[in-house]
């Protein structure tokens, strides 16, 4: 942990308020002494403002001593995946509906003072490795929340296998299955009916999307585990691979995907002394 000087920021203007919000904390930060990067593709809202301008994610995250994202929970996951490989933290402020991994809410911008003083903390949060393998290849993906796998649009149930270190361990009939890390058990994990994992742990949760049975009860296993999984259908309805909610790909019936904890992971700064538990509790209440 040390003190923070150049801040990498990436806001999603497409938020209400975001806009405004950056702009209150542009001036914070330079009210300590603290320099503002952002994108290329920024440069039209911010040019008047004293910031620089990076041509790409990865040398504006690279060139910063932390990252700072104003948005949802898919904001953060987003720049998550670019800032875990080159070693940096993250901080989100929430202009999201319940934002479980933002450490901010839009109203406590004046905590920011603290990134100078050194007054924060960090955790690291696990990550899953997915590889989908199939017969043009085998192509490696990140993930911080989760890895779905899915019917298309048509309402056909999906058959799924599941193998836990090369030993077959359990078959599905459901619209889906969900493996998760710990930070993604309270999304889309937690609305198909699995647990809520503290966020610091080590583990993969494995939840199926609404099964055809008695028993489609969630599992967790060891982080050190490896699960594979394959999945098929009638013909005329597709399968897919969702990473984070944001890449998907097409899985045919002899693919296989393979699921591990990651050597990467995602380091969060903590400016509030309030414990996951307390958050998540305070998050539900507000939004019902």
């Amino acid at each position: 942990m040390h003190n923070i000087h150049k801040i990498a920021l990436m806001p999603n203007l497409t938020r209400k308020g975001a806009y405004a919000a950056s702009l209150s904390t542009i001036g914070i930060l330079h009210e300590c002494g603290i320099s503002v990067c952002l994108s290329e593709t920024m440069r039209e809202k911010y040019r008047n403002l004293d910031v620089s301008f990076y041509p790409d994610t990865n040398s504006l995250i690279s060139a910063s001593d932390m990252v700072l994202t104003i948005g949802g929970d898919g904001t953060i996951i987003h720049a998550a995946r670019h800032a875990s490989p080159l070693g940096k933290p993250l901080l989100g402020i929430n202009m999201g509906r319940l934002g479980f991994v933002a450490g901010l809410e839009a109203d406590e911008l004046h905590m920011l003072r603290k990134l100078t003083q050194g007054d924060y903390t960090t955790e690291k949060r696990m990550m899953l490795r997915i590889v989908h393998s199939s017969e043009n290849g085998s192509n490696e993906y990140f993930s911080i929340n989760d890895a779905v796998i899915s019917r298309g649009s048509l309402s056909r149930l999906i058959d799924i296998d599941v193998s836990l270190d090369q030993d077959y361990i359990c078959h599905y009939r459901s619209d889906g299955l969900i493996v998760s890390t710990p930070t993604g058990s309270s999304a889309y994990s937690l609305a198909a009916g699995g647990p809520v994992v503290e966020p610091t742990m080590k583990c993969i949760v494995m939840t199926p999307i609404c099964p055809h049975s008695l028993f489609g009860r969630s599992v967790i296993f060891s982080h050190h585990s490896e699960l594979v999984v394959t999945a098929s259908c009638d013909d005329d309805t597709q399968v897919y691979l969702t990473i984070d909610g944001a890449k998907t790909v097409i899985i045919k019936r002899d693919d296989t995907v393979c699921v591990t904890s990651s050597e990467l992971g995602a380091e969060f700064i903590v400016l509030k002394d309030k414990s996951f538990y307390r958050v998540l509790h305070d998050k539900f209440a507000e939004k019902r």
